[in-house]
């Protein structure tokens, strides 16, 4: 039960102030839209892509090491990061 609640605790302050939550946030202030419409979509999309990143996750354990995938994760933020720093 911890792994789980490290992975909430993880996804969710991941989440807290992104842009996928400001993009919400500014379509929940749209008020031609409902807002239980904008909770369903908004909900839905965020399903569907975990749902493949939990399939693409499932895939590349059984073909790429552990070790492997976390240097990938690393550089890959450490590539976002610079190019962020890099478009000033």
């Amino acid at each position: 039960m911890r792994a789980y609640a490290a992975v909430f605790v993880s996804v969710l302050l991941a989440e807290l102030g992104d842009k996928t939550q400001l993009a919400t946030l500014l379509f929940a202030s749209d008020r031609t839209l409902g807002r239980w419409g904008v909770l369903a979509a908004a909900g839905g999309a965020l399903l569907l892509s975990t749902v493949v990143a939990v399939l693409a996750g499932g895939w590349l354990s059984e073909r790429v090491a552990p070790g492997r995938l976390h240097v990938a994760a690393a550089l890959g933020f450490i590539a976002i990061g610079a190019w962020m720093l890099v478009r000033r």
